[in-house]
């Protein structure tokens, strides 16, 4: 069985597959008279067509034990998918450019350090599920609306991956 090793979300890593959601080195501006600071625009919701409507949801994940493997990935063809944690909690975000074919030796595995959030750009391949060292709650955006958008791929048992720490 082969591994896949995972290393750190840094937004230089992560460019190929969509956005990284954070406000480390980011510039912000005060808002409400000076009582909060917004970070403006860390990621684009793409909704591809005017069928399309961004929606905002709550996940609840459970911990998931190490090691995982993963056996099942999936895309959203239509529109982008955003997911920011609400805990600051490390996880696990497994990604490939987006393609009609998927092998698993194109899979990349990176991990947060519990404040950054991600948003897949249409198309990446993603893991099912992120992958938490604890239960944890994610703010999800993505689209809603007319048209197919999540198609997802199973791995045979001789391709699935098992995800390595370094």
């Amino acid at each position: 069985m082969s591994t896949l090793n995972v290393g750190p979300l840094t937004a230089e890593a992560f460019a190929d597959f969509g956005d990284v959601i954070e406000t480390r080195g980011k510039q912000s501006f005060e808002i409400n008279y000076g009582m909060a600071d917004r970070y403006h625009a860390l990621a684009k919701v793409d909704t591809g067509t005017e069928d399309g409507y961004p929606v905002i949801s709550l996940v609840d994940s459970k911990k998931y034990d190490m090691p995982q493997k993963v056996k099942i990935v999936e895309r959203h063809p239509l529109g982008s998918q955003a997911f920011i944690p609400l805990d600051k909690t490390p996880f696990i975000v497994v990604v490939a450019k987006p393609g009609d074919k998927i092998e698993a030796s194109r899979l990349k595995a990176f991990i947060t350090n519990g404040e950054q959030g991600i948003n897949y750009n249409p198309g990446t391949w993603h893991g099912l599920l992120l992958t938490p060292f604890a239960e944890m709650s994610f703010i999800c955006v993505d689209r809603d609306g007319v048209g197919e958008n999540c198609e997802e791929f199973h791995f045979s048992d001789q391709d699935q991956l098992t995800l390595g720490l370094n």
